[in-house]
């Protein structure tokens, strides 16, 4: 089909380039639907797959200062093609992370903490004892919400599919530091109303989901609250009653990373603030890697067909 396994030769070693041995890089939707050609951003092709992942620095060009052999690094930004087991890139394209963090957390630090970092931070001024809510909670942005808010002393309201194994997924969550797990039907219930005892109502809902859900989760923000939608998985619009926006006044933004990285390209700052913030939260315990399940790069068929199947919690990462 649309993927081989092909060796390729090492390209020369640039004086502004470096050399990469990489060692793990996950599966995103993000990364399937590029390949689908559903996704804004197309490769020229041949391509190699795969926008997220860490490598270690083998050797570096002349004029390189910033990174040195031994070095961990991750993209700066999409289409860098991490599936492989060795690259040579120009230094621009790389970030520099610590290589005492686990490999599994700067595997998978690029994308999605990323995201849930910026929607946490950028729409509302959240402070301690505010709430969010948000949909597709088990996904990788999902868990990493869920941690962020928790060691920022935000509570989460986080709303999975139902499944046959709902309560285990329920308490993996609360695990990671959920406030409240309930379903998409749950929503619609009054027993919502005593969530709302104890947790005050969101002033930020996450989106990545679109349709039904979308609208059930809105009923519950707070009057001049907004809802974020960075995905959607439903492949639904999102619809919103008329009434939320007149007597409510919520209000609708969309979030995508490649177009923030875009943004503050020039702005070194924010993004190195936004790194450490997540690597401390890394070093002290607060922030994870999502459940992974790791594979051989022989065996990567099975791992995309993985990563496509529905109700799969575990995203897979390829050991390279």
């Amino acid at each position: 089909s649309l993927f081989r396994l092909k060796d390729l030769e090492v390209p020369k070693l640039g004086d502004s380039d470096v050399h990469v041995k990489m060692l793990a890089a996950p599966i995103n939707p993000a990364d399937i639907n590029m390949i689908q050609g559903t996704y804004p951003l197309l490769s020229p092709l041949p391509a190699v797959g795969g926008n997220e992942g860490v490598g270690e620095v083998l050797e570096v060009g002349r004029r390189v200062t910033a990174l040195k052999p031994g070095d961990w690094v991750i993209p700066a930004d999409a289409g860098l093609g991490t599936w492989r087991t060795r690259g040579v890139f120009p230094e621009e394209m790389l970030l520099k992370v610590p290589s005492d963090i686990p490999v599994l957390c700067a595997a998978t630090l690029s994308v999605n903490p990323c995201t849930a970092f910026r929607v946490l931070a950028d729409f509302e001024s959240l402070v301690p004892g505010d709430s969010v809510i948000q949909n597709a909670a088990n996904s990788s942005v999902g868990q990493a919400v869920i941690q962020i808010a928790r060691a920022s002393g935000i509570k989460t309201i986080n709303v999975v599919r139902d499944r046959p194994d709902l309560q285990k997924l329920v308490e993996r969550l609360m695990a990671l530091g959920a406030d409240h797990v309930v379903t998409e039907e749950m929503l619609r219930k009054p027993e919502m109303k005593d969530i709302f005892k104890s947790t005050p109502r969101p002033r930020l809902a996450l989106n990545c989901v679109g349709g039904k859900s979308t609208t059930e989760m809105l009923r519950h923000l707070q009057p001049k609250g907004t809802m974020v939608t960075y995905g959607g998985m439903a492949k639904q619009p999102v619809m919103v009653p008329v009434s939320a926006f007149i007597f409510r006044d919520v209000r609708l933004r969309g979030f995508w990373m490649t177009q923030w990285r875009k943004d503050h390209a020039q702005d070194q700052g924010s993004v190195a603030g936004m790194m450490d913030a997540l690597c401390q939260l890394i070093r002290r315990g607060q922030l994870t890697a999502p459940a992974c399940t790791e594979v051989p790069l022989q065996n990567y068929r099975a791992a995309l067909e993985a990563s496509m199947k529905p109700f799969v919690s575990s995203k897979q990462i390829l050991l390279l």
